[in-house]
């Protein structure tokens, strides 16, 4: 007998089945996870294209930028890294520039959270239909100390232009991780953190009510 059931290979369909149902599972929750990532992968990209629109049409975060351009010759081009960078992040309250540019939290949330009202938080509101979206509006999730507004010279406009410099504005994502629902706790992916995402335009008007 005991003979008998060391040559039996009952129940050897149901080993087979759960170590490839492992796999098979893993691969399957795996396709899921990845096209996930490349969908956050392309929302950022977009929100930091509309970042950087918005801010190039708004007046700046830096409120330095205004008058940061040299003035000893009026009319002569503003040479590149005749000022700045002004690099504007977002902490918890408040905000910072580099180079000593004052940050301006009303014109930070305009770039992040669209035509609403300005609250000191990560929500991303509902918009009207005459409302113009914000970076969050395009990437669920993002807060606004992801965001990093940088003004850089780079030989654009000229001395006492009535509207200040003409900046080079890039809009990018700091700190921000992969979201991951299968693979983070099964094999450590919750920690993968997302390529930094830029786009770099020209500014323009920089003024709030620029079409």
């Amino acid at each position: 007998m005991i003979r008998r059931f060391a040559k039996s290979e009952d129940g050897a369909t149901m080993v087979d089945m759960a170590i490839v149902s492992t796999l098979l599972f893993t691969l399957v929750l795996g396709f899921v996870d990845f096209g996930y990532a490349l969908y956050q992968w392309n929302a950022a990209t977009k929100a930091v294209q509309l970042g950087a629109r918005l801010a190039s049409i708004s007046d700046p975060v830096a409120t330095a930028l205004s008058t940061a351009a040299p003035t000893t010759t009026p009319g002569a081009p503003v040479v590149a890294a005749a000022y700045g960078p002004f690099a504007c992040t977002y902490t918890v309250g408040t905000g910072a520039c580099t180079n000593g540019g004052a940050f301006n939290a009303t014109n930070f949330s305009r770039i992040f959270r669209g035509d609403t009202t300005n609250t000191d938080d990560n929500t991303c509101p509902t918009l009207a239909t005459d409302q113009r979206p914000g970076m969050c509006h395009f990437f669920p999730g993002l807060r606004r100390d992801n965001v990093v507004i940088t003004y850089s010279a780079t030989g654009l406009g000229y001395q006492t232009r009535l509207g200040g410099p003409v900046p080079t504005i890039t809009v990018s994502l700091q700190n921000r991780t992969f979201q991951f629902f299968f693979l983070g706790g099964l094999l450590g992916f919750g920690n993968l953190t997302m390529p930094s995402m830029l786009s770099t335009v020209t500014g323009e008007d920089l003024k709030s009510t620029s079409p």
